[in-house]
C-alpha cells in the first residue's frame, strides 16, 4: 500500500468517525426509557442510555418459571442450557461457540469455581422475554437482558425495547453471565451495586467510548460520585446515573490491573468466606476502600486532560480531520514544489547537453580531417560490397584530393 493510499485511508476513517460522533451527539441512541421516576423534571445533562440489564433478587422457594414454547430449540451443553426460537439459530451460533471460553475467562477473573449450571433463554422481543420470566417478576420494560439471582436464570431479547434495532446478544450474554458468575464466586454474599455492575460492564466491554467521555466530563467538572453512595442503588437522575455506571466500570479496571489480580481474587475469596466486603478489600489490598478510591481519582486526573472536555468529542474529531486535511495540503504543495524544481533542473541539464553537443559539432566541422562524401558502388564478386571514398584535406591554403 503506497503512502498516499494509507494517508487517504486514514483521512476517510477520521471523517467517518467524526460523522458518527456528530450524529450520535445529535440523535443519541436510546435502549429504553428510565424506570418510573428516573430523571423526571429535574433531569439534566446529556441523554443517558440505560444499561440493558438489572439483576433481580427473588426468594427461590416462591418462584415459578414457565416452560419455553414447544417450537423453541434447546441445547444442553452440560453447564449451560440454551433455549431459543428457530429463527435465532444464526444469532446464537457465536454464543454456543464461545460459551466455554467465556466461562473459563470468568473463572480465571474471579478465582473461584463458577457457573456450574445456568439457564439462558433468548426471546424475539422484550414482550416475549417477559413471558419466559418467573411469575410475578417480569424484567423491566427498558431492559434487553436480565439475570435472576438465586435462580441462575438469564433472559435475553433479540430486539431493543424500543424500535426494531437488534441487540448485540454476545455482549449482553457476557454481561449477564458475569452477574451470575459473581453470585457464584461470593456464594450470594453482599457486594456493592457499583461492584456488581462495574464488573459486568468492564468484562463485557460495552459502550467503552461513551463511558470514557462521561469520565472525562465528570473528572474535570468535579462531579464524580462517592462510591459509598453507590452501595445499595444507583441514582435516579439521568446525569448522575451515567456517571455511576462509568466510574463503577473504571474503578473495577483499577482494581483488576495486572499487578493487582492476585489481590482481587484474594478479596473475592474473603467475601466468599463471609468477611464483610470493605474489610475483605482492606485485607487483600493492604489499603482501605477510601484510600483506594482516592488513588483511583488521582489516576483519573493523570489520564484525562482538560482539552477533550472543553471542546467536546465531536469537535476533537473535527480538529483531527482538519489536521489531516492541512497535512495533505502541505504535502501536495511540497510535492508540487519538488516537481517544479525537478523540471527546472532537467531544463538546465538539457540546455547543458545541447550546448556541449553544439560545441562538439562545431569542433568537428573545423577539424584537420573532414569527411566530404561516401558512396556505395555495385557488388563485387556477387557478395561483397566495395566502398569508394574520396577525401579532401586543406594544406598550405589549398584543398587537395586523396585517392
Amino acid at each position: 500500500m503506497s503512502r498516499w493510499t494509507r494517508f487517504l485511508f486514514a483521512l476517510l476513517t477520521a471523517l467517518a468517525v467524526s460523522f458518527g460522533s456528530l450524529t450520535a451527539s445529535a440523535r443519541p441512541t436510546e435502549i429504553g426509557a428510565l424506570p418510573a421516576g428516573a430523571g423526571g423534571d429535574d433531569a439534566h445533562g446529556p441523554t443517558f442510555v440505560v444499561p440493558h440489564d438489572v439483576p433481580i433478587v427473588l426468594p427461590t422457594a416462591q418462584v415459578t418459571i414457565p416452560p419455553v414454547p414447544p417450537s423453541y430449540i434447546t441445547k444442553d451443553m452440560g453447564w449451560l442450557e440454551l433455549s431459543y426460537p428457530p429463527n435465532a439459530s444464526e444469532r446464537v451460533a457465536s454464543i454456543i461457540r464461545d460459551a466455554d471460553t467465556i466461562k473459563a475467562e470468568l473463572t480465571a477473573a474471579l478465582g473461584q469455581p463458577v457457573l456450574s449450571r445456568v439457564t439462558v433463554r433468548v426471546a424475539p422481543t422484550v414482550a416475549d422475554m417477559a413471558r419466559l420470566a418467573p411469575a410475578h417478576a417480569p424484567p423491566p420494560e427498558y431492559a434487553s437482558g436480565v439475570a435472576y439471582h438465586g435462580l441462575h436464570l438469564v433472559l435475553l431479547s433479540m430486539l431493543q425495547p424500543r424500535g426494531a434495532e437488534a441487540v448485540d446478544l454476545d455482549e449482553v450474554f457476557r454481561h449477564e453471565l458475569a452477574h451470575v458468575a459473581l453470585e457464584d464466586a461470593v456464594q450470594g454474599k453482599h457486594v456493592p451495586v457499583w461492584f456488581n455492575e462495574g464488573l459486568a460492564i468492564s468484562l463485557s466491554g460495552e459502550r467503552a467510548a461513551a463511558r470514557l467521555q462521561t469520565l472525562w466530563s465528570a473528572t474535570l467538572s468535579g462531579t464524580l460520585l462517592p462510591l459509598s453512595d453507590l452501595d445499595r442503588s444507583f441514582p435516579r437522575d439521568n446525569f448522575e446515573v451515567s456517571i455511576a455506571y462509568a466510574e463503577s466500570a473504571d474503578f473495577m479496571r483499577f482494581l483488576t490491573r495486572k499487578s493487582d489480580r492476585l489481590r482481587f481474587t484474594a478479596m473475592i475469596g474473603r467475601v466468599r468466606e463471609g468477611q464483610a466486603f470493605e474489610r475483605a478489600v482492606a485485607d487483600a489490598y493492604g489499603s482501605d476502600l477510601r484510600r483506594l478510591e482516592f488513588e483511583w481519582r488521582g489516576d483519573l486526573e493523570r489520564r484525562f486532560s482538560v482539552i477533550p472536555v472543553l471542546t467536546g468529542g465531536g469537535v476533537i474529531w473535527m480538529l483531527v480531520v482538519v489536521a489531516l486535511v492541512a497535512a495533505y495540503v502541505r504535502r501536495r504543495r511540497r510535492s508540487k514544489a519538488i516537481l517544479a524544481r525537478w523540471e527546472r533542473e532537467e531544463a538546465i541539464e538539457d540546455a547543458r547537453i545541447a550546448a556541449r553537443l553544439a560545441a562538439e559539432r562545431a569542433a568537428e566541422s573545423h577539424g584537420p580531417f573532414t569527411p566530404v562524401s561516401a558512396s556505395m558502388v555495385g557488388p563485387v564478386s556477387g557478395t561483397a560490397t566495395a566502398v569508394s571514398v574520396s577525401l579532401k584535406i586543406e594544406r598550405d591554403g589549398g584543398w587537395h584530393t586523396l585517392h
